[in-house]
C-alpha cells in the first residue's frame, strides 16, 4: 500500500482476492479470514490477500453475507466530501454523455454497483429524484450524498422539486435496515406536494408516481427497446402483453401501428395504460384487455383476429438460481404460443429482465420453443438495458437485461 492506512484491515482466501482483482466489488462472510482492528457497521475497512497485498477499501455490512462492498481499488483515495462530489459528477457526466438531451427528462443517474455507489440507486423523473438505499453504507452517508446530488444537478440546469425514499423493499432486512418510504428532507426546504410528476420518454408522456408506483416508480431500462419497437411496429396490428403502464403499447401505436391492444392481468396496471393512452392521444388505435396472459395466448389461437407483431415483456420470473428451471419453462409457454400465433413475415419482441435466467439459458428456450412451435426465427436485434444502466464487466449482477427483435419465417 502507498499510504499508511487507518482502517481496520480483513484479509480474504485466495478466491475472493481473485473475483476482486476481477472487478468483482464484494466480499462475502465466508471468504473473510481474519480481521485486524475494529469496524462500526456501516464503516471502511480495508481488504488485503493472504499476503498483504491491497486489494480495495469498502463499506462493512455486519448483518449480510455480502459482507464488504468496495467503493475504491487506489490506496491513495481520501474518502471525504470531495471524494464522493468527484463520483457524483461522474456519474451525471456520464448520462450526459451518453444519453440524448432530451433523453435526460427520465433516466437512471446511479446504478449501484455499475457507479460504484454499492446498493444505492437513483432515477430522476423530471423533477422529481427517487431512490433506493439497500445497504448500510450507503444509509451512512445518503445525508451527505443527496443533498450534494441536487445541488449537482441544479448547477447544470436541471429541476429538483424533491427526492422521495422508496426503501420500503425486502433487500433492507438483509441488512439490518427498516423499510419505510417517504421523502427525504433537503435542508431548508419544504417536502413537495405531490409524488407525482409528469415524464416524457420517445416522445410518450406518462404520469409517474414515485409514491406508489412498482420499484422507484417506472421501469426506465427498456426507453431505447420501446424506441426499437416503435420503429418496427408502423402499420402492424401489435399485441402488447403484460403491458403495466403500456409503454411498449404506446411506444408501437405512436409510431404508427394500425392497431395496439394491451394486456395485463392487473386491472390497475390496465387502468394505467388506458390513461396513458389519454393521455397521449392513441385511444382510437388501442384497446386494452385484463387478463392472464398465459390463459389468453391459447385463446388467442382460436380467434379471427390475427396479430403480426407480438410483445412479451413480461417480469421477472426468477428471482434465484433454484427457480431458473421453473421460470424458464414460463417463458418458454409464452413464447411458444406467441410464435404459433404469428403468420409467417410476423414480427416478435422478447425478453427477460431476470438476472439468473442468463443470455444462454434465454437463447436455448428460445430455439426450443420455435423447434416446438414449427417456426424459424430471423433474428433483428439483440439489445440489453438502457446505457444508464451501464454493464460494468466483472460484475455479472449489472448484466441483466436480455432483449430481441425477431422475424418469425
Amino acid at each position: 500500500m502507498k499510504t499508511e492506512r487507518s482502517y481496520p484491515r480483513y484479509t480474504v482466501t485466495p478466491k475472493a482476492a481473485a473475483a476482486l482483482t476481477r472487478g468483482h466489488p464484494w466480499v462475502y462472510d465466508a471468504e473473510i479470514l481474519s480481521i485486524e482492528g475494529t469496524a462500526e457497521n456501516g464503516g471502511l475497512v480495508d481488504i488485503v490477500g493472504k499476503k498483504g497485498q491491497y486489494l480495495g477499501t469498502g463499506f462493512l455490512s455486519e448483518q449480510s453475507k455480502i459482507r464488504v462492498r468496495l467503493i475504491s481499488r487506489n490506496a491513495n483515495d481520501r474518502f471525504d466530501e470531495a471524494f464522493w462530489r468527484r463520483k457524483l459528477q461522474w456519474a451525471w457526466e456520464y448520462r450526459k454523455a451518453v444519453l440524448a438531451p432530451e433523453d435526460l427528462d427520465a433516466c437512471r443517474i446511479l446504478f449501484g454497483e455499475a457507479d460504484a455507489f454499492p446498493g444505492l440507486t437513483v432515477d430522476k423523473f423530471h423533477d422529481l429524484l427517487s431512490v433506493q438505499v439497500l445497504s448500510v453504507g450507503m444509509e451512512r452517508i445518503k445525508g451527505m450524498l443527496l443533498p450534494m446530488l441536487a445541488e449537482i444537478l441544479r448547477q447544470d440546469g436541471q429541476t429538483v422539486r424533491g427526492i422521495y425514499e422508496r426503501n420500503d423493499v425486502a433487500l433492507r432486512d438483509k441488512e439490518g435496515l427498516p423499510q419505510y418510504k417517504g421523502w427525504f428532507p433537503l435542508p431548508g426546504e419544504a417536502v413537495p406536494e405531490t409524488p407525482v410528476t409528469e415524464i416524457t420518454e420517445n416522445g410518450v408522456r406518462y404520469l409517474v408516481d414515485v409514491e406508489n408506483g412498482q420499484k422507484t416508480g417506472f421501469f426506465l431500462d427498456q426507453k431505447y427497446n420501446r424506441r426499437a419497437v416503435g420503429r418496427l411496429a408502423k402499420g402492424r396490428t401489435v399485441l402488447d402483453c403484460f403491458t403495466h403502464t403500456g409503454s411498449f403499447a404506446l411506444n408501437a401505436a405512436l409510431g404508427g401501428a394500425a392497431h395496439v391492444t394491451a394486456v395485463d392481468v392487473s386491472e390497475a396496471a390496465v387502468e394505467m395504460a388506458r390513461a396513458n393512452a389519454a393521455r397521449n392521444g392513441l385511444t382510437a388505435r388501442m384497446d386494452f384487455l385484463c387478463e392472464n396472459v398465459f390463459d389468453l395466448l391459447p385463446q388467442l389461437e382460436k380467434e379471427p383476429v390475427k396479430y403480426d407483431f407480438i410483445i412479451l415483456d413480461p417480469p421477472a420470473f426468477t428471482k434465484s438460481r433454484k427457480t431458473v428451471r421453473n421460470a424458464l419453462s414460463g417463458y418458454k409457454e409464452i413464447n411458444y404460443r406467441a410464435m404459433r400465433l404469428l403468420p409467417r413475415g410476423g414480427y416478435l419482441a422478447t425478453c427477460s429482465c431476470s438476472h439468473f435466467a442468463t443470455e444462454d439459458k434465454f437463447l436455448a428456450m428460445l430455439a426450443d420453443a420455435a423447434h416446438d412451435a414449427g417456426v424459424q426465427l430471423r433474428q433483428i436485434e439483440a439489445r440489453q438495458q438502457c446505457c444508464d444502466h451501464p454493464i460494468l464487466w466483472g460484475v455479472e449482477e449489472t448484466n441483466y437485461l436480455k432483449f430481441y427483435l425477431f422475424q418469425v419465417v
